[in-house]
């Protein structure tokens, strides 16, 4: 067992933006947008057409997903609170469509960067596979780290995580 400890303190103006970043509410919805954007990624795969077609692909995918966030968290407010949403809540709720859209269309990066030429589209897309994989792994082991967790065990504890989405690369590829 880990014995609690506190929640590391930055020393750098970077550590203390990630650590910002680490406690807000954005973490949750970067997170689901990676998972979002590895799984369109990893299914686009076998029908990749050219790589602007796929960055356009997960691009759409992003908005569409942002769009979702915020028009099921504006009805979620009226209907669990019961009342109208009021314009101050409006930034929060592009902010947190924002964070989906970011983490779901990081990907996109790796298919623009193989349309003008700069990689072939098959290392696009195993970029954008393992680089999402290592994003979510990371803030697994973040999340792990500031809830206490030794250096050990916060590994242990991302490579959990991080094993479903290796079984999800490693099923699609089995499967084609």
């Amino acid at each position: 067992m880990d014995a609690q400890q506190p929640a590391p303190e930055a020393r750098t103006t970077v550590g203390r933006a990630v650590l910002a970043h680490l406690s807000s509410h954005d973490v949750v919805k970067v997170v689901y947008g990676a998972i979002v954007g590895l799984a369109v990624v990893v299914g686009l795969e076998s029908h990749a057409g050219t790589p602007t077609q796929t960055a356009a692909t997960v691009i759409a995918t992003a908005i569409a997903m942002a769009v979702a966030e915020a028009y099921s968290e504006f009805v979620g407010i009226e209907a669990r609170e019961r009342r109208h949403v009021a314009g101050r809540e409006i930034p929060t709720l592009a902010a947190n469509a924002g964070a989906v859209a970011i983490g779901a269309g990081f990907p996109a990066v790796f298919f623009i960067l193989a349309a003008l030429h700069a990689m072939e589209l098959e290392t696009a897309f195993s970029l954008a596979k393992w680089s999402g994989l290592g994003l979510l792994f990371a803030y697994s082991w973040a999340a792990s780290r500031l809830a206490g967790s030794s250096i050990t065990r916060a590994t242990l504890h991302a490579s959990a995580v991080g094993a479903i989405g290796v079984a999800l690369i490693v099923v699609k590829a089995l499967l084609h």
